[in-house]
């Protein structure tokens, strides 16, 4: 495809997700630093105009950075590949997969990744056969501590560590108000990193890992978007046989599971060294405080330019 002058990109941002606000910052900075590259960028939000904003200005390329379930389930992918109309990132297929975390996860352990433990239940199941029957018996099962997420979802939106028993219904509902199926996982304990993986057309690479240190050790929400609950590390600070162990999985994550461009891996890395994944990111948040800026910044990258090579690779590939 040719790719005119200056480069046209369309940015998709905001939608109707919980993590609307996550998705408009996010498109706003791509869009400044896809501006500061000489690029022409627009942010369009996900509504009644869209198509016909898509039809009138046919852009070179457009860049979903929509998060949540219409940006990261495959849905707004269908919808650009009925148009024609090329995109970064990661297809329809591809998506569909890395926003289940447990279908994630059984292919990454199937390629021989280490993935923790863990058990898939829908809220109907509790109300069928009695809710706390089957928590006695997650618990059994898994031990404790646990972790308990929504089976697809993003933003560390609904998710809970729970330490005791007695905690884990409390964080069933707290799951439940954000999808109708729980992933209970067996909790892990040590370094938590964040790998980005990065492809402009000479197969992917993993940028360095970044570190991340929470004051009371949850990761969530907060601790992700609002500056001063975390701190990062890049590189992390760890030895460089396990910074290549945590970087070769994020590379396989990215390739096994068919993403494309760009993508973002979460893991813990225990006390032996052993990097576990927990779960990948087909559409990394671009905010001022996501790991994928600042894994690039980190490797040498100007985000500027990184973004506008991204966006032309897709042009010219998708």
């Amino acid at each position: 495809m040719t790719v005119r002058q200056p480069l046209e990109v369309l940015v998709l941002a905001g939608g109707l997700s919980h993590e609307r606000d996550v998705s408009l910052r996010s498109g706003r900075r791509v869009a400044d630093a896809l501006e500061d590259a000489g690029a022409s960028a627009t942010v369009h939000d996900v509504d009644g105009d869209l198509l016909a904003a898509i039809d009138a200005r046919r852009p070179d390329v457009v860049w979903p950075l929509l998060h949540g379930s219409t940006g990261e389930d495959g849905s707004i992918r269908d919808l650009l590949e009925l148009l024609g109309v090329p995109a970064v990132g990661t297809g329809a297929a591809g998506s569909r997969i890395s926003w289940s975390k447990p279908v994630s996860k059984t292919i990454l352990a199937r390629a021989g990744v280490a993935t923790p433990a863990s058990v898939t239940l829908p809220e109907s199941i509790f109300r069928e056969v009695g809710a706390r029957a089957v928590l006695d018996r997650v618990v059994d099962r898994l031990g404790l501590p646990l972790v308990v997420k929504p089976a697809k979802g993003g933003s560390a939106l609904g998710v809970s560590l729970v330490t005791t028993a007695e905690g884990l219904p409390k964080a069933m509902v707290s799951c439940f108000s954000y999808g109708d199926v729980a992933l209970i996982e067996r909790a892990v304990t040590g370094v938590e990193l964040g790998v980005s993986v990065v492809d402009l057309g000479d197969g992917p690479r993993a940028l360095p890992p970044v570190e991340i240190l929470v004051e009371d050790g949850l990761y969530d929400y907060d601790a992700r978007y609002n500056a001063g609950r975390t701190e990062f590390f890049v590189p992390a600070r760890l030895g460089t046989s396990v910074l290549d162990a945590a970087r070769q999985v994020a590379v396989t994550a990215h390739q096994v599971l068919g993403l494309r461009g760009l993508s973002r891996t979460d893991l813990i890395v225990d006390a032996d060294g052993t990097p576990w994944f927990l779960e990948v990111n087909s559409a990394p948040g671009m905010t001022e405080t996501s790991l994928f800026p600042l894994a690039a910044e980190a490797d040498g990258l100007a985000l500027p330019e990184l973004y506008r090579g991204i966006a032309e690779h897709a042009a010219r590939t998708s």
